[in-house]
């Protein structure tokens, strides 16, 4: 089962830009379709984007055009640029694959 490590998140304030990163280990991503999750304070988990294995990019609405999913399978990473980042954005944000998931990385939007 793949190990995935989340780092990348910060406070910023609205309007800004952030890139969260995901690094995995104990096996090669090339092979696997991979996704973002967030779960906000008091909300359930949330659905960001999904990238294929052949580099197709899926994002839920709330995201779309303001966040891109892209996929480095030489240094095994899947990183997630936000971009135009909302109050609403707040989350812990996770990398997964199936069963296996990240640690998390807090996004704080704060004025």
């Amino acid at each position: 089962q793949v190990q995935l490590v989340d780092s990348g998140g910060g406070t910023v304030q609205p309007g800004d830009s952030l890139r969260l990163s995901c690094t995995a280990s104990g096996g090669e991503i090339r092979t696997k379709g991979m996704a973002w999750y967030r779960q906000a304070p008091g909300k359930e988990l949330e659905w960001v984007a999904t990238i294929s294995i052949d580099h197709n990019t899926y994002y839920a609405h709330t995201v779309k055009g303001r966040f891109t999913i892209s996929r480095d399978n030489a240094k095994n990473t899947i990183d997630l640029q936000m971009s135009n980042l909302r109050i609403e954005d707040t989350a812990v944000y996770y990398c997964s694959h199936r069963t296996s998931w990240g640690q998390g990385t807090q996004v704080t939007v704060a004025s």
